[in-house]
């Protein structure tokens, strides 16, 4: 029965919590079909090819799937029975609609990350629907007004880090301005045998539970050697003051995790046919639970072409970094008859995810070897290195790192080398929006504040700085297109990211979400987000149902996201036209800070 059309179609719940099923080989993109609609269409023709779903009409169904990754059987939480969940496929200006039905014995849901839609088809328990109950069908249904490369997940616990999320691939309406003869949906992912509330549990102990790269003492000793004992001790007296360490790059690593291509793990790895000459268009897509990954494609250079689903100006790289929740659309045109090797390392180097482009399945390629283990520097403390000189304790590398970047310069009078475009004030607009500071309280829980904040636009981010390669920045991103609201904002909110690591406590303004007030913007009016990451880790921060119109400095080309990272110790700023009434998610999509790191937004 429909209640208001939305609730529907009660359901027997017939599929066993626990059922394991030996003999799975590991990974996969297809985990089991039972129950999947005709409309089951393979992709592009590719050995390991993913379910792909097209129409109007779509019949999803949360389950519990029996996976094998590892070498040991384990539950995952999967969409039409397989993990990732099928690539669902739409045609812009269609009307879709989604029967999405719960197995689970726990409520779900599901979130069209980036899709701008009604607020009570967003997906989001406790804002903009109630979820979907055990045995129960929610049924959503919205015009598709934007095209481009998305995703979709849960935002009900932590069943994204079990293994519910899928992609999305909308057809323009018109002519594609990108062209190309082939394509393929990368999405990566991290994988854990451990339950999600066992890792949290263990990070709120032990922050770093999973971080086997801290400093030891025969790393004090070579330091002293190399260094001296003056360097030395200084360098690490900072740290300690600080309270802080030069290798927290990540919370949860590959002691835990396994990551994966398209469901495919790095022993397997994914594939993809080519033939030479073809243009191939890769939709790459971070659908990670906690991971940014590092991607390029050794001996291929790759024309960036759209950022979270919205075209860019091309502009070609060897490597790009892919925050959690971002996608990226690249362009790669294979010359020579021979495999090549798509390498996605996590930041912190403990893994990567893997898979290959090739004229024939039976070509091999040698996987690289990891990068160095990235170390935080000053700069990603937040600390003014124009100052500082040579300060006793900044090591080489923290010197490089500083003149890369622009970390250490004077923001108000200097131009980015590879974009050339303007970057005085927060918008180089000229802009003076009031500032709204939103229920700032910063107390014992919150053990660090960003003493000189930057604006880092074509700073690549630590492990990317100086290594040889061409490295994509926030800076080289100009949309294809006239900006679309070119007013300047009325009024400005700042919000600080901040933390205490060692509490692994997460808060906006040094309060969590449970305690905060609403932030409430005007319907219509177009406002200044500015950002001040408190932190020495990179936070994703997700708006829903609006655009994040990013500041690059060109007021005339501002590009469009769904999913901003912003940089250890760093300021960044963007653009909101509110334009979608009623109540919104606002969040750093870490999944693991997500329950504190996160606002309610009120259009009204």
């Amino acid at each position: 029965m429909y209640t208001n059309g939305i609730q529907i179609f009660p359901n027997e719940i017939n599929l066993p919590r626990r059922r394991f099923v030996k003999g799975l080989a590991m990974g996969g993109a297809l985990l089991g079909l039972g129950g999947i609609p005709e409309q089951l269409l393979a992709a592009a023709a590719s050995p390991s090819a993913q379910p792909m779903l097209t129409g109007k009409y779509f019949k999803l169904t949360i389950g519990p799937q029996p996976v094998n990754f590892t070498g040991r059987s384990r539950i995952a939480t999967a969409v039409n029975g397989s993990v990732p969940g099928p690539i669902l496929r739409w045609k812009e200006g269609d009307n879709i609609t989604l029967d999405v039905t719960n197995n689970l014995t726990e409520s779900s849901s599901i979130h069209w990350h980036g899709i701008i839609l009604p607020t009570e088809m967003d997906g989001v328990p406790g804002i903009s629907f109630n979820g979907i109950e055990p045995g129960a069908t929610f049924r959503y249904q919205f015009q598709v007004k934007q095209s481009g490369t998305f995703w979709y997940h849960s935002h009900s616990g932590f069943q994204e880090q079990t293994g519910q999320y899928g992609s999305i691939i909308i057809d323009p309406l018109t002519a594609d301005p990108i062209s190309y003869d082939r394509e393929y949906v990368i999405l990566l992912s991290d994988w854990s045998d451990e339950d999600p509330d066992d890792i949290y549990a263990k990070l709120k102990k032990m922050s770093g539970y999973y971080n086997f790269a801290e400093r030891t003492t025969g790393d004090l000793i070579r330091d002293i050697r190399e260094k001296g004992l003056a360097e030395t001790w200084n360098a690490r007296s900072m740290w300690n003051r600080m309270r802080m360490s030069d290798r927290d790059l990540s919370d949860v690593t590959g002691y835990t995790y396994t990551y994966l291509m398209n469901g495919q793990t790095p022993a397997d790895g994914w594939t993809g046919l080519f033939k030479r000459g073809e243009k191939v268009r890769l939709r790459i897509i971070n659908g990670s639970a906690m991971t940014f990954f590092d991607l390029r494609i050794p001996g291929l250079s790759m024309t960036v072409v759209a950022a979270d689903g919205q075209n860019i100006e091309p502009v070609t790289v060897d490597e790009f970094r892919i925050g959690v929740a971002e996608t990226y659309d690249v362009i790669v045109t294979p010359k020579d008859d021979r495999a090549y090797g798509i390498f996605a390392q996590a930041l912190d180097r403990t893994g990567y995810a893997r898979g290959t482009l090739t004229p024939d399945p039976t070509l091999t390629i040698d996987v690289p070897e990891l990068d160095p283990y990235p170390l935080l520097t000053h700069i990603d403390m937040g600390m003014d290195m124009t100052s500082m000189g040579a300060m006793a304790g900044m090591n080489s590398m923290e010197k490089k790192g500083g003149m890369h970047g622009m970390a250490g310069m004077d923001h108000s009078a200097m131009k980015s080398e590879g974009s050339k475009m303007d970057m005085r004030g927060p918008a180089g607009m000229g802009s003076s929006a009031k500032i709204v500071h939103a229920d700032t309280e910063f107390g014992p829980h919150v053990n660090a504040r960003a003493a000189s904040p930057q604006y880092r636009l074509d700073d690549p981010g630590v492990g990317l700085r100086d290594n040889g390669r061409r490295v994509l920045t926030y800076a080289d991103l100009r949309n294809l297109y006239p900006t679309p609201d070119p007013r300047d904002p009325e009024r400005e909110i700042q919000l600080h990211l901040t933390g205490n690591m060692a509490r692994y406590m997460w808060s906006i303004n040094g309060v969590k979400y449970a305690d905060a007030e609403p932030l409430h913007f005007k319907y219509g009016e177009r406002l200044r987000i500015t950002f001040v990451n408190d932190t020495m880790m990179n936070h994703p921060m997700h708006l829903h149902g609006m655009w994040s119109d990013l500041e690059t400095g060109d007021g005339e080309r501002i590009p469009r996201k769904h999913t901003v990272v912003v940089q250890p110790g760093a300021k960044i700023s963007y653009l909101v036209t509110a334009d979608a009434r009623g109540e919104w998610a606002f969040h750093c999509h870490l999944l693991y800070h997500m329950l504190a790191m996160f606002r309610k937004v009120v259009v009204s």
